[in-house]
């Protein structure tokens, strides 16, 4: 290979990947879940191999990066509109810590050991596991903590601000992708019924008319319609 080769196919390679970074959006970066990371890296390979193999023509490694970017976004589309296919792509949140303890299940689940769990909580300022009421470790290998009322920062309860007593200890999804889940409404002792007349005491006339719904720590519904005007 040639220098004026190899500087056509450096040229190529990066023009084509910026497009398709352009094209593919910013959840590579900003919501890296395992799939995403693994889509990332093959991208690169290709590029890489495109670049410094002479045994692949330019032409040919313009077909592979475009057809794995095509599947990723096709896949990205599929997420976005199918709840089962979300959960066999990027997985569930998965609760580690329930109500101050450790569910090891979960652990052994998200291959978790304590001494890891530990390290991403003292990365949420917390340096005790007695001080964590809920952690949940997120499909991007994140961990979202919710601190005991008493290590909990100051609020307006703390400023002697009337607070909303809580019937739940955490936000329940109940409706997704205009899909009711029916597990979360059993276990919180609730029917179809009473969900049904809260969406038309909110003027909600059919379920597709809900993308999001969830039922707040103080037993409030959250709805969330679908096809939201834009707000500019």
């Amino acid at each position: 290979m040639n220098l004026t080769e190899l500087l056509i196919r450096i040229t190529a390679g990066f023009i084509v990947l910026f497009i398709l970074a352009r094209v593919m959006g910013r959840k590579e970066i900003s919501q890296m879940t395992f799939f995403n990371f693994v889509s990332a890296i093959a991208i690169g390979s290709i590029t890489a191999n495109m670049v410094l193999n002479s045994n692949i023509s330019i032409r040919n490694g313009f077909i592979a990066l475009i057809s794995w970017a095509l599947f990723t976004i096709f896949i990205g589309y599929i997420d976005i509109f199918s709840k089962k296919s979300r959960k066999l792509t990027t997985g569930e949140p998965i609760i580690v810590i329930k109500e101050g303890k450790i569910m090891e299940h979960s652990l052994r689940k998200t291959r978790l050991d304590v001494d890891r769990l530990r390290s991403l909580l003292r990365q949420k300022n917390i340096f005790a596991i007695s001080d964590v009421h809920y952690a949940i470790f997120e499909t991007n290998g994140k961990l979202s903590v919710m601190p005991k009322e008493g290590q909990q920062p100051v609020t307006k309860a703390d400023l002697s601000i009337p607070k909303k007593s809580h019937v739940y200890p955490t936000s329940t999804e109940i409706i997704s992708d205009g899909e009711i889940n029916t597990a979360n409404l059993n276990r919180l002792n609730l029917d179809q019924q009473w969900l049904d007349s809260e969406l038309k005491k909110a003027n909600i006339k059919e379920l597709n008319e809900v993308f999001y719904a969830e039922i707040n720590q103080d037993g409030t519904l959250y709805i969330d319609r679908k096809d939201d005007p834009m707000v500019h």
